[in-house]
């Protein structure tokens, strides 16, 4: 599932493609069509990101919500009128690229009302300027959960997912089975600014990269590969050569290291 730094690279990518003229909206899948034919034609005046979460400000005051989840995205094409390829729920087309989404979770059209009640349920969101870090260290610090877990709650803070908490929770050293509640305050400040670090960098990068490229200069075949992490998806710990382990967290595999992370 695509974690917070695809969702606000979205944003970064497709407002100057779209926002600030009139939109047309379609499905050719045909189980969109009802919500597209809302706002079809529309100004779309700001596209949003929270979280995992999208959402498409529209100037008639409605506002379209995506969610991409397992296997959702999106594809940019040039130009107003792209061959429709494989099962598209939602085109937006301005005179400039078509964008196609295929495979979200949800896809919908609803009110501010509808969206308040979706970020009611979310944790802050490190990437947002509005971001109360003070929530979400409280939230943590009364939880009895397994710290590797409570980073996967999407009601603790919004837009972690399973790389990001893997990788924070090494670079600070911290055994993801260890009772959130038994981390200190400065611990969880600090996993909350690792957070924010790695999930800029996520976004101006367009990628997941988490460490220190000084330290351990990436080729650029293993950037394709992904190999940019710690010990997420990884045999042996980059630092110290011990065995990876998982343990399962929130539902996944969450790697780490006994070594690093006692």
């Amino acid at each position: 599932m695509p974690e917070g730094h695809v969702t606000h690279r979205i944003v970064r990518d497709h407002t100057p493609l779209l926002v600030g003229g009139p939109v047309r909206v379609s499905s050719p899948q045909g189980r969109f069509t009802a919500d597209a034919a809302l706002i079809d034609g529309q100004v779309l005046t700001s596209i949003e990101a929270y979280g995992k979460h999208l959402f498409y400000w529209w100037d008639n005051g409605l506002v379209g919500h995506v969610h991409l989840g397992l296997i959702g995205r999106f594809r940019v094409s040039p130009g107003p009128a792209a061959a429709v390829q494989g099962q598209v729920r939602m085109r937006l087309a301005s005179e400039l690229v078509t964008i196609d989404l295929s495979g979200p979770s949800d896809c919908r059209v609803f009110t501010p009302d509808d969206r308040e009640a979706i970020v009611a349920r979310l944790g802050p969101d490190p990437l947002r300027r509005d971001a109360r870090p003070q929530v979400a260290i409280e939230r943590m610090a009364s939880s009895r959960q397994p710290i590797g877990q409570g980073l996967l709650d999407q009601r603790v803070l919004a837009g972690v997912g399973n790389v990001f908490r893997a990788e924070a929770l090494f670079v600070l050293g911290i055994d993801p089975r260890r009772p959130a509640r038994a981390c200190s305050s400065d611990e969880l400040q600090s996993l909350w600014e690792t957070l924010v670090a790695m999930l800029r960098k996520g976004v101006k990068d367009n990628r997941i990269v988490t460490i220190n490229r000084r330290r351990f200069p990436v080729p650029r075949e293993a950037a394709k590969r992904g190999d940019t992490t710690y010990v997420y998806h990884r045999d042996v710990c980059l630092e110290c050569a011990t065995p990876v382990q998982t343990v399962e967290l929130g539902g996944r595999a969450c790697y780490y290291c006994p070594t690093c992370q006692k």
